[in-house]
């Protein structure tokens, strides 16, 4: 083998690895592309998720304060029929207590003094 046979050897082989390194380039670049495809589309299932999260979040929030208005709300009427029960309470166990005395001793003694008059002493005087 001459030298130029060597050179054409040389520059053969060098061009099918040139060759070769162009098509692993081609291949990487197509696997880039499909991985970079796929990562877009990822963050677009992600934005898409995580605003759902975010409106999941805001209707438990909304949710909430509704339920903690009900609550308050029910509280505060409850509370209301609480005074109402407790003023009539206090109403009876005055009522009981004037009509208890009213009908013990001292209550009949007091009652007779102001319903029964006190009779006026008449004297009568003989005519002359």
């Amino acid at each position: 083998m001459d030298e130029t046979g060597v050179n054409t050897a040389i520059l053969e082989r060098l061009e099918r690895v040139v060759e070769s390194l162009q098509d692993n380039s081609v291949k990487m670049g197509q696997l880039l592309a499909v991985h970079n495809e796929k990562l877009e589309k990822q963050d677009r299932i992600d934005a898409v998720l995580f605003e759902k999260v975010d409106s999941v979040h805001r209707e438990v929030n909304r949710k909430a304060e509704e339920i903690k208005k009900g609550c308050e709300r029910d509280i505060r009427l409850i509370d209301d029929r609480l005074r109402l029960m407790e003023k009539k309470m206090w109403t009876i166990a005055g009522a009981l207590t004037v009509i208890s005395f009213l009908v013990s001793m001292p209550g009949q003694k007091l009652l007779q003094s102001f319903l029964t008059p006190v009779p006026q002493k008449v004297i009568i005087e003989p005519l002359r």
